[in-house]
């Protein structure tokens, strides 16, 4: 009668454990991609810190995805989110796909803010700042920021599991890289010579305008290594300046949109596309549009005020704190969210959003009326409020 040990498997002499070769510690690390904290799969910012805290709690736009911007009005606020979306991709290092407008486009992309180009800090000033942040209580500045971190931040907020250090001499304590740089509209992004950002023009004479899209994307995605990213942009799409005629009619522009979809999904890690479209021009009422909201994964409507396009102070002083508030220029709309998952997130929380454009940053943030300027009575309540008298106070 043979005994053996309980709960030993049973295995031959020759058998031995072999660790996976591509384990996610030892993968190379993609600049400008982190995993989503909902449900892991990779992310890319957009450029606006602000934006990427609306799409559905991801942090970001989720690769192998498209986000459709409308605007109405002759404003183009929706084109300054193209700008900060393509120079986020040069500074990551990604390949950049623009179609319909010239170089010219490229060289109105935004400068990064600070001196000589810093990633992270905006000056030596800010360096120091952040050295100084937290000095006491260090172990409590992750905690700091997990609340604020949660939908979307500027740095990683997980720990840097692979370190790569920027430079041979550089520990492995090295701050990790930024994943959503600010930018200075004013100044004007250096672009480097090892063609970044790649121009596809539209020949008005052609009848199908976006056949040679899809075309040249197929070709530079399938000849690139596996870990390049791409950004499709596509600027105020079906417009008559850019655009053919013939590019209006559905059966140009629906394949289109349905070979996009499908290319965006084949490559669920390489590519993401943002689109933008002049309601002015093509309104929401018509099929068309709603057919190009379904087959586009998130849409986004900006609606500016009137009083955008004259002279105006852009700041406001806020009489409770003291302090200079960007005045809103429009309001926001949340159409379609890419990615919704049933741990949900993003979505504003059901508030109104409003939107501002200001010389270093576009910001997104809840929309409220100001009190009454003759409605004494109801500014002295609002001050009353935050006020703590003795009898309040109990022991």
């Amino acid at each position: 009668m043979s005994f053996r040990k309980r709960n030993v498997g049973l295995a031959g002499p020759s058998s031995t454990f072999a660790p996976p070769q591509d384990s996610p510690i030892t993968r190379a690390i993609v600049p400008g991609v982190r995993p989503s904290p909902l449900d892991g799969r990779p992310t890319t910012s957009t450029g606006t810190q602000t934006l990427d805290d609306l799409l559905a709690g991801h942090a970001g736009l989720a690769l192998g995805n498209s986000l459709l911007i409308e605007e109405n009005g002759t404003t183009d606020f929706a084109g300054a989110l193209l700008r900060y979306y393509a120079a986020e991709g040069v500074v990551q290092g990604h390949r950049v796909h623009v179609v319909g407008v010239g170089e010219q486009w490229g060289r109105e992309l935004p400068g990064l803010v600070g001196a000589g180009g810093l990633i992270g800090k905006d000056s030596e000033a800010g360096a120091a700042m952040e050295k100084e942040k937290m000095k006491i209580a260090w172990r409590y500045e992750r905690l700091g920021e997990f609340g604020i971190r949660t939908a979307g931040s500027r740095a990683t907020p997980m720990p840097n599991r692979n370190p790569v250090p920027s430079s041979p001499g550089q520990s492995d304590s090295a701050v990790p890289a930024t994943f959503c740089h600010s930018f200075d509209l004013t100044k004007r992004l250096s672009l480097p010579n090892s063609g970044a950002i790649n121009f596809t023009a539209i020949s008005p004479a052609t009848e199908n305008p976006f056949a040679s899209i899809l075309q040249f994307i197929t070709q530079a995605i399938a000849s690139s290594p596996p870990n390049t990213i791409y950004r499709l942009i596509i600027p105020t799409l079906l417009s008559p300046a850019l655009f053919p005629p013939s590019a209006s009619h559905p059966r140009h522009l629906l394949p289109f949109l349905h070979s996009l979809r499908a290319l965006l999904r084949q490559h669920a890690t390489r590519l993401s596309a943002m689109l933008t479209l002049p309601l002015s021009l093509y309104p929401r009422s018509t099929g068309l549009v709603r057919w190009i909201e379904l087959l586009c994964d998130g849409v986004l409507e900006l609606a500016p005020f009137p009083h955008s396009i004259d002279i105006e102070p852009p700041l406001t002083t806020s009489s409770g704190s003291g302090k200079a508030e960007e005045k809103p220029q429009g309001m926001l709309k949340i159409r379609k969210l890419p990615v919704l998952t049933e741990k949900g997130g993003g979505g504003g929380g059901g508030d109104d959003l409003a939107f501002s454009l200001s010389r270093k940053r576009f910001v997104i943030k809840p929309f409220s009326l100001p009190p009454v300027e003759g409605d004494q009575d109801a500014q002295k309540g609002a001050a009353e409020v935050g006020k703590v008298g003795k009898g309040d106070i109990e022991f």
